[in-house]
């Protein structure tokens, strides 16, 4: 059985992307350009990897540590771009880092109860 569009997870971590992206505008934070630009370049990866995770038929132990691994620089990015005061989005890439990394891992341990199953 094929899982391509089928696991919700993608599309959660699709979603969670979508929302990064679209931060800046929604609260008016466009003129912060390392907040800003940090959300259009994480978010749009975040959700492109979602697609790229959700189009394959058994997404990789690979494709999904490439998700972890930007959930993980998602939560760093306000300190490393220096914009806490940015509070909003700095809010929205803690928690969407959070959430990235705990699909994602609930993502890699249901794969593994799979693999275990069937084997």
């Amino acid at each position: 059985m094929s899982t391509a569009f089928k696991r919700w997870q993608d599309w959660a971590v699709v979603a969670i992307g979508v929302a990064v992206f679209v931060t800046p505008f929604v609260f008016g934070e466009t003129s912060s350009s390392s907040a800003a630009y940090s959300a259009y370049i994480l978010g749009g990866l975040v959700a492109v990897v979602g697609l790229v995770s959700a189009f394959l038929a058994n997404a990789s132990k690979i494709v999904e540590g490439i998700v972890t691994g930007l959930g993980v620089i998602l939560f760093f990015t306000p300190w490393l771009f220096g914009f806490t005061a940015v509070t909003a989005t700095s809010w929205v890439s803690w928690i969407a880092g959070v959430l990235v990394v705990g699909v994602s891992g609930f993502a890699l341990l249901a794969e593994r109860r799979q693999q275990t199953v069937i084997n």
